[in-house]
C-alpha cells in the first residue's frame, strides 16, 4: 500500500480523534452515549470546537480520497501524491490543533494549505 493510501485511511479517522476530545476532553462526566449528538449541541469552548474539527475533517475527507484515488489512476508520480497527501495530513493535523487553540486565522491558513494539498492532486491528474 502506498503512503498516499495510508493518508486516506488516516484522513477517514482522524476526525474520530476530535470526536474523543469533544466527548471525553473533560473526563466524559457529561458524555451521553444514548444522545451523543444532543450532547455535543450542548457543548462550547474547546470541546466545541474539537467538535466542529470533526464535522470539518468529515466534510474534507471526500474530495482528498477522490484526488489521492484519481493521481493513482492517472499515474501521477508517485512520490508526488504521497507528497501532498502527507502535505494535507499535515495541515489537517494543524488545523484541528488550531480549531482547539481558537486561532481563527491560522486555522484558516491550515484549512486554505489542505485545500490546496486537493486541488495540486487533482491538478496533477490532469
Amino acid at each position: 500500500m502506498t503512503t498516499a493510501y495510508w493518508c486516506v485511511l488516516i484522513a477517514a479517522y482522524l476526525p474520530i480523534a476530535f470526536t474523543g476530545i469533544a466527548k471525553f476532553g473533560a473526563g466524559g462526566k457529561d458524555f451521553d452515549n444514548a444522545a451523543p449528538r444532543a450532547m455535543l449541541a450542548k457543548l462550547d469552548g474547546w470541546r466545541a470546537r474539537a467538535n466542529w474539527a470533526q464535522l470539518n475533517g468529515f466534510e474534507a475527507f471526500p474530495p482528498f480520497a477522490a484526488a489521492v484515488i484519481i493521481a493513482h489512476l492517472t499515474a501521477v508520480p508517485q512520490p508526488r501524491i504521497d507528497a501532498l497527501a502527507l502535505g494535507f495530513i499535515a495541515a489537517r493535523v494543524v488545523y484541528g490543533l488550531l480549531y482547539l487553540a481558537n486561532l481563527a486565522t491560522l486555522r484558516s491558513i491550515a484549512w486554505t494549505a489542505a485545500v490546496g494539498c486537493v486541488v495540486a492532486l487533482f491538478v496533477s491528474a490532469a
